[in-house]
């Protein structure tokens, strides 16, 4: 993670930042197979500082992706199912009374991760959608006019259901703004199945990372 901050804020020549690009990529590679430009533009994205929108049905990776992009950056993720019950402070956190000491504590939602996937945010009401907002474009959340900073790096992978399926809430513009990329990952080739089924016969290849 510390790599990833020296090549954000310009610190290291581009030489080393190529390098150390491409070894988080080919670590990347090792989980997802047959995907290396979808690979590339997340890690662009990651280090332009901006959030990947991924819309594509069930099953491609998406949530793959995501798990192994934070590993690889030994950072932290959280996942965040969007479901149509899910509210504001599921996502932000709320502030909890404490009967022993008298005073409001403030609790963190999941949204105070490195990497946080939002799993088919279009599932979710736009109010709980509009809570990604301000953490999106400011990293930090607000809450009863308390500033809470988010950690660093913060990116949103968030995945979203094609508009054909039922039961989904299409994304507003103010929220398809705070999306730097937009990408379908699709099926992978016959072959790159077939090395992704050997390669998950007996083990996660996301736990050796």
């Amino acid at each position: 993670m510390r790599n990833l901050e020296s090549i954000q804020g310009g610190q290291v020549t581009s030489a080393i930042a190529i390098d150390q690009i491409e070894r988080l990529q080919n670590a990347v590679e090792t989980v997802i197979k047959g995907k290396p430009e979808a690979i590339r533009l997340a890690i662009v994205t990651l280090i332009a500082g901006g959030h990947l929108l991924v819309e594509d049905v069930p099953g491609v990776g998406k949530t793959t992706l995501a798990h192994a992009l934070a590993r690889a950056l030994d950072c932290t993720f959280q996942r965040i199912q969007f479901t149509s019950d899910l509210l504001p402070s599921d996502v932000i956190g709320l502030s909890v009374y404490n009967q022993h000491s008298g005073v409001f504590e403030w609790k963190p939602g999941p949204v105070f991760a490195n990497v946080i996937l939002a799993d088919e945010i279009n599932r979710t009401t736009p109010k709980t959608q509009s809570a990604l907002l301000e953490a999106m474009a400011e990293r930090h959340v607000t809450v009863e006019g308390t500033t809470h900073h988010l950690p660093l790096p913060f990116i949103v992978l968030a995945t979203q259901n094609p508009i054909e399926h039922h039961g989904t809430y299409p994304l507003p513009e103010s929220q398809l703004d705070r999306f730097m990329l937009r990408l379908r990952i699709g099926y992978p080739a016959p072959a790159d199945e077939q090395m992704i089924l050997r390669d998950r016969e007996y083990a996660d290849p996301r736990a050796a990372r």
